[in-house]
């Protein structure tokens, strides 16, 4: 069996990529890499490096390291918070928060005080709440080594030409795209 893990894309940036690639028929993939910048995950997050994107965009595979997108915040009665506005890729969030408290009580992580979901229809947002005297940093790093805060993501930019898997670049994707709209 084959998979393919294509990471999802700003449309606008994939149709001005593939309407670049019309009016320029010899562009390099370094002209479409200037256009589609890197994948656009709808659950937000920050890609640590280019590297990872440009070798899936390069040879067809790669690994993006994503992390949640979170700051500190004052609380109550001096403590600080931790607040979670964005998670990476395909991880849920109540194994998030399951995950958390699982390592506060495991020890691992032990200046958490509190984890709170204030999620609404505004957006995402996770507090947790640290214990007195705790360093925000310390506990940022512990989150994302020992939870889903910051995960992998693999790309295999696999896809079917002439009734066969093959492993493509991003160029050869538009390029086999615009071929299949022409064909239909």
């Amino acid at each position: 069996g084959m998979a393919t893990n294509i990471p999802p894309h700003n449309l606008n940036e994939v149709c001005d990529a593939l309407i670049h690639l019309i009016n320029h028929p010899d562009a390099t993939l370094d002209d479409v890499m200037q256009i589609v910048r890197g994948p656009d995950f709808p659950t937000g997050g920050l890609i640590c490096g280019r590297s990872g994107i440009e070798e899936g965009y390069r040879t067809g595979r790669g690994r993006i390291v994503v992390r949640a997108r979170m700051h500190t915040e004052p609380g109550a009665g001096g403590k600080m918070q931790i607040v979670i506005t964005e998670i990476p890729y395909q991880v849920l969030k109540s194994t998030i928060i399951e995950r958390i408290a699982d390592m506060v009580k495991a020890g691992r992580i032990r200046d958490i005080a509190d984890i709170q979901d204030h999620s609404d229809r505004t957006g995402m947002r996770i507090v947790v709440d640290l214990r007195r005297g705790a360093e925000p940093d310390v506990v940022i790093n512990q989150l994302y080594q020992y939870t889903p805060l910051q995960s992998t993501f693999s790309i295999i930019n696999i896809a079917l030409v002439n009734r066969a898997p093959r492993t493509m670049t991003l160029l050869e994707l538009l390029q086999e795209f615009l071929e299949h709209r022409k064909e239909v």
